[in-house]
């Protein structure tokens, strides 16, 4: 994750239909414009001495008490690049929960991964807490994430910490819906054949310049301002506060929905994502994205999600 911060909000809808129109950051095409959690999770962190990546990959049920949730196909993969020593990037889930997030840290030495495990274990320990409540689960995420906030700014004051911080970007099944939450520049998309739509809206000072018109998508691809791809505008855990964006997805059979850092995103545009995600095997498709990502330079940590839903 690029390690520059800039605390410039914007407004948003806590929850909204489908994908936002107002804008999509530079590099992507539109179509229409450190404790365990608790519960059966997977948590992923690599760091340089152990194996370079690491793939979860798994087809199980998800039912919940409140409603019936759709069958689901999970497989996660997580590589630290061509370029990093240490992997800054997280990952979680937990199908009983119906619950999935990835976390890409930022804060510089070993920082950004203690930032981005600290917040993927507050978002899951918060959601199974809320499990048996009947609180809506747009706002059991907007809890996790105010959760993983709080652990991250406090343990950001320690000096060795100072400065940490992590973007957030999580989905969590509601019937036959995914309820999305991000902050940064972390994405999720939805695909339907070979049609990918990006989901959420990056929190980035490249994207806030398309959608104040200083750039379009064309030229913020060719743009050369110095530092302005790194910077992002909202992130978990570098104030007392942090303010998600959230939007509904349907999740109806034959839908699949990525998750992913912007270590992958950087290198691939959403019509090359459809693509190889409609031609490749599901269980393979994590690594086949992440393979692209590195021949094309692989800079950053690649970490992706990939969720479908299954016929009943």
């Amino acid at each position: 994750m690029t390690e520059e911060f800039s605390n410039k909000p914007l407004q948003a809808d806590f929850l909204s239909e489908g994908p936002s129109e107002s804008a999509l950051p530079a590099g992507a095409e539109q179509d229409n414009a450190s404790g365990a959690p608790r519960g059966p999770m997977t948590h992923g962190s690599i760091s340089f001495d152990e194996p370079e990546n690491e793939v979860v990959t798994s087809t199980a049920p998800s039912v919940s008490p409140a409603s019936m949730r759709p069958r689901i196909a999970v497989s996660a993969l997580t590589d630290v690049g061509c370029v990093r020593t240490n992997n800054e990037d997280s990952f979680g889930y937990d199908e009983s929960l119906g619950v999935f997030v990835i976390c890409d840290g930022m804060g510089g030495m070993t920082s950004g991964e203690v930032a981005s495990s600290r917040a993927v274990t507050a978002i899951m320990n918060s959601f199974a807490d809320s499990a048996s409540s009947d609180i809506p689960v747009g706002t059991r995420l907007l809890h996790a994430i105010s959760a993983a906030n709080l652990d991250v700014w406090e343990n950001g004051q320690v000096p060795e910490n100072k400065g940490m911080g992590t973007t957030a970007v999580v989905a969590a099944l509601e019937g036959d819906k995914l309820i999305l939450g991000n902050v940064g520049d972390s994405r999720a998309y939805s695909v339907q054949g070979d049609k990918c739509t990006q989901l959420t809206v990056d929190h980035s000072l490249i994207n806030e310049l398309i959608r104040n018109g200083t750039l379009t998508l064309d030229s913020a691809q060719k743009a050369d301002i110095p530092g302005m791809r790194s910077v992002v505008t909202r992130a978990v855990g570098v104030a007392p506060e942090v303010q998600p964006d959230f939007f509904s997805v349907d999740f109806s059979p034959g839908t699949t929905v990525l998750l992913a850092t912007d270590g992958l995103t950087l290198y691939l545009r959403q019509g090359e994502i459809g693509a190889i995600l409609a031609s490749s095997p599901f269980e393979s498709a994590c690594a086949d994205l992440i393979t692209l990502a590195k021949q094309r330079g692989g800079q950053d940590n690649i970490t992706c999600i990939l969720l479908r839903a299954l016929p009943a």
